[in-house]
């Protein structure tokens, strides 16, 4: 998986913006999925973003019995902890590392983030690559095992630190990964706001709005 093999959807909300958010999907949706979205996060005028959605690619995900399916990286099981393929969050990593890359010559400002496996490949991209995005944020999501995949921790953090929000009936990945995740991160120096939301594995209307308060100081800093 390179850039030129990874597809994505772009959406400018005006011209010459410096800040590009490039935002993951979960398991077996696409870039569309978040799409919807970009208006409900009211980003002003004068701040104009670069949101860029890519796809992941298709390939058999085994806790779905192996049906094909748009996946960052396969998973293995999800009880009692989700088990990711090594090799595959590893080939993920890169790949966004090397599109973000690409993004910050056209933006000089770089935001990651992800929903649910997204946001686990975000957090991963972030800790375990040079890209160093100036915010992170993981919506519905957990920590990887990095070590697995044999990906070496090395964080620096950006200006913005990292927006991780959970649902508190998340039945798929539970609100106590979430928190392992938040725990870890801090354990390693970051900066983390956390939100806990009445809500499954989803987004809900409060949440929008506390990622729209956070994006917007992140457009701010620095």
């Amino acid at each position: 998986m390179t850039p030129s093999e990874l597809p994505y959807l772009r959406h400018d909300t005006g011209p010459g913006p410096r800040t590009a958010i490039l935002w993951l999907h979960g398991l077996g949706a696409d870039g569309h999925d978040f799409e919807p979205l970009v208006p409900m996060l009211g980003i002003p005028a004068h701040t104009p973003v670069r949101f860029i959605f890519p796809h992941a690619p298709v390939r058999p995900v085994t806790i779905n019995g192996g049906m094909r399916m748009r996946a960052w990286y396969d998973l293995t099981a999800l009880a009692p902890a989700p088990r990711e393929s090594g090799g595959h969050l590893r080939e993920a990593a890169t790949a966004i590392e090397a599109l973000g890359r690409d993004l910050r010559a056209q933006c000089p400002r770089l935001i990651l983030g992800g929903f649910s496996q997204g946001g686990a490949v975000a957090l991963a991209t972030a800790l375990a690559t040079a890209l160093r995005p100036d915010g992170v944020f993981a919506l519905s999501a957990y920590l990887p095992d990095l070590d697995a995949a044999g990906l070496a921790v090395r964080p620096e953090p950006g200006p913005c630190g990292v927006f991780q929000a959970h649902g508190l009936s998340d039945p798929i990945i539970p609100v106590d990964a979430g928190r392992a995740a938040v725990r870890s991160l801090e354990s390693l120096g970051l900066t983390v706001e956390h939100h806990e939301y009445a809500m499954a594995h989803q987004v809900c209307e409060a949440e929008i709005a506390d990622l729209r308060a956070w994006l917007l100081h992140c457009l701010t800093e620095g």
